[in-house]
């Protein structure tokens, strides 16, 4: 997976399902209308489809009702097996969401224990069961949910039976629909002992299996093991990524960067999930203040190390601002052969494919060492290198065409060539390489 490129998709949304489960209608096959949005992304240059929730579910698809089931609204066992075997013809590997650390209130168990109370033979798949108190949502007994939010249940993964029942159902993913990775839900506050035993479980049945974390605070090196996760998420420099430009100040998404991939970095051996937006969060149209920013935007996204994501519909500059009720505005219906018309930003496509072509085609930004190179207001440059090569990525914030003067401090002093710009060829002399940069965009030298 390091030379992922990923492209993620929340199917109830992109495909305009009911936004509630009856839970009695057959199923409608949704996910058929996916072969496209595959087609797209390939022709994007990704070659790896994060796609979820899945499951079925009540309402947004993290409120899971059955492990064992594809949601109603999306299809059925025959649709995603489909999906995945289409995906996987094109060389493209499938993630689907594991939501674990709780389930909705039409799940099973839940629907037992409010039926039988104190008789339920399920008091212990849940934590802290009370029947001293009673729940925000009337119940006879008060439980601990994710986050607030008494539509989330929190399960207890510490409980055997727990465990069997949801390993029962990854068995069933891996072996049934050939998945290759899952990315875990809330995984920042999983527990770490079922975390362990999930990773050695997967990997008995396929050693390349791919676990990735959702991690929002934390140190990633606790999740990241051998006996653990492969990823987690890189929310470190989510925010900072945007301020970089909102405020054209680069220094501290430079600090940040040193901290982790630096020379002496936390992360240097990690390989992280990188990303500028997702389902969860505004739309990177929505959080620049220009969108001309988007360009370098996303020329920093697939050169910096990490693994990159594209959430569906981005390339195209869609907006979208989460409220304090609804995330609906970040997942939009789309249809591909309308999306065009949709378009913010047209023009943001060919960029990010010219962007992805030049990282399937220089393994140091893959593999190359990180390091600053050059930090101004709205300029910024680094460097990604190996034994044999050097690379420096330039990045422009500016509305105006600036001259730099970048210091090589070492590294190589031949000729460079511009990979981004039509092979521009650049000599440094002996106080460093001076070099143009266009308008809100950047450049990439290579040696």
């Amino acid at each position: 997976m390091k030379h992922a490129i990923f492209y993620h998709i929340y199917p109830l949304g992109l495909l305009g399902a009911d936004k509630t489960n009856d839970f009695v209608s057959a199923p409608v096959d949704r996910l058929s209308e996916l072969n496209g949005w595959l087609e797209h992304m390939v022709d994007l240059g990704c070659n790896a489809l994060y796609i979820g929730p899945v499951f079925e579910s009540s309402t947004h698809g993290y409120d899971t009702a059955d492990y064992y089931k594809i949601d109603r609204r999306l299809g059925d066992d025959t649709s995603l097996i489909a999906l995945v075997n289409k995906a996987h013809r094109m060389g493209v590997k499938v993630v689907l969401d594991g939501v674990f650390n709780h389930v909705g209130r039409d799940f099973f168990a839940f629907k037992d224990l409010q039926k039988h109370g104190r008789n339920s033979k399920y008091i212990e798949w849940f934590v802290n069961v009370d029947f001293k108190k009673r729940s925000l949502l009337k119940d006879s007994f008060d439980y601990d949910t994710w986050s607030g939010y008494y539509q989330l249940v929190k399960l207890n993964l510490k409980n055997k039976e727990v465990r069997d029942y949801l390993f029962g159902a990854v068995k069933k993913w891996i072996d049934t629909y050939k998945i290759d990775g899952l990315r875990l839900d809330t995984a920042d506050v999983l527990d770490f002992g079922f975390m362990k035993e999930l990773s050695s479980f997967c990997k008995s049945r396929n050693p390349n299996f791919w676990l990735m974390g959702e991690v929002v605070h934390g140190n990633y090196n606790r999740w990241i093991t051998d006996a653990h996760l492969d990823s987690v998420t890189n929310y470190d420099y989510h925010t900072p990524i945007y301020e970089s430009f909102n405020l054209s100040d680069f220094s501290k998404i430079a600090v940040i960067l040193k901290r982790q991939f630096g020379p002496k970095g936390v992360y240097n051996n990690l390989s992280l999930y990188s990303f500028v937006d997702n389902h969860d969060v505004n739309r990177a149209a929505s959080m620049l203040n220009k969108p001309e920013h988007l360009f370098p935007l996303y020329l920093l996204l697939f050169t910096l190390p990490g693994i990159p994501a594209i959430y569906y519909g981005s390339e195209w500059g869609f907006e979208g601002k989460r409220t304090a009720h609804s995330d609906e505005a970040l997942r939009p219906c789309v249809q591909l052969d309308d999306v065009q018309e949709q378009a913010k930003h047209p023009k943001l496509l060919d960029a990010i494919k010219q962007f992805i072509s030049v990282r399937k085609n220089c393994k140091n930004l893959v593999y190359g060492a990180y390091e600053t190179v050059l930090v101004k207001k709205e300029q910024y440059a680094f460097s990604r290198k190996d034994k044999d090569k050097t690379m420096i990525v330039i990045i422009n914030s500016s509305n105006k065409p600036i001259t730099l003067k970048i210091p090589l401090n070492g590294m190589f002093s031949g000729t460079y060539i511009d990979i981004l710009n039509e092979g521009d060829s650049l000599i440094p002399s002996k106080t460093g390489l001076s070099v143009e940069v266009p308008p809100c965009w950047g450049r990439i030298l290579c040696h």
